[in-house]
């Protein structure tokens, strides 16, 4: 079974993306251990059924955003914008999309908001097959 860190409290968050099904048999070990008083790992995960939503999270203006969210640290929007170099209202739109998503917060900052990310690293888990080991057909 794989880790998202190590029993560091500077271990990497890891966003555990997935398309078509979730890692239900590693959400249930996390939270026995949970119950049994384990000190465990956290575990993020978000699970994706609409191809479309998983596009929205790899479009290279979006993972850009992500990034510089993730490495700056902006303030607000307009330094978002600023840090990408494109429009204000662009990226406005892209971080609204984002949020939708779950995949940033925004606090409030005076009277900006502040875009904000709680993971370092995100892993997509993009099956081919069903958990039957068929070619997944259902939407084709």
């Amino acid at each position: 079974m794989a880790t998202t860190g190590t029993d560091s409290t500077d271990a990497e968050r890891v966003l555990h993306i997935r398309f078509g099904r979730s890692d239900t048999s590693r959400i249930e070990d996390t939270l026995k251990a949970i119950d049994d008083g384990d000190n465990v790992d956290p575990y993020f995960e978000c699970t994706f059924h609409d191809p479309d939503q998983l596009h929205q999270v790899t479009r290279p203006k979006n993972l850009e955003l992500l990034q510089t969210i993730a490495r700056e640290k902006p303030e607000g929007i307009r330094e978002t914008a600023r840090l990408v170099n494109r429009d204000v209202r662009q990226v406005h739109r892209n971080l609204g999309e984002l949020e939708s998503l779950g995949l940033i917060d925004f606090e409030e900052n005076g009277n900006s908001k502040r875009p904000t990310v709680w993971y370092d690293t995100i892993e997509v888990d993009l099956p081919l097959m069903d958990s039957n080991g068929e070619y997944d057909t259902a939407d084709a």
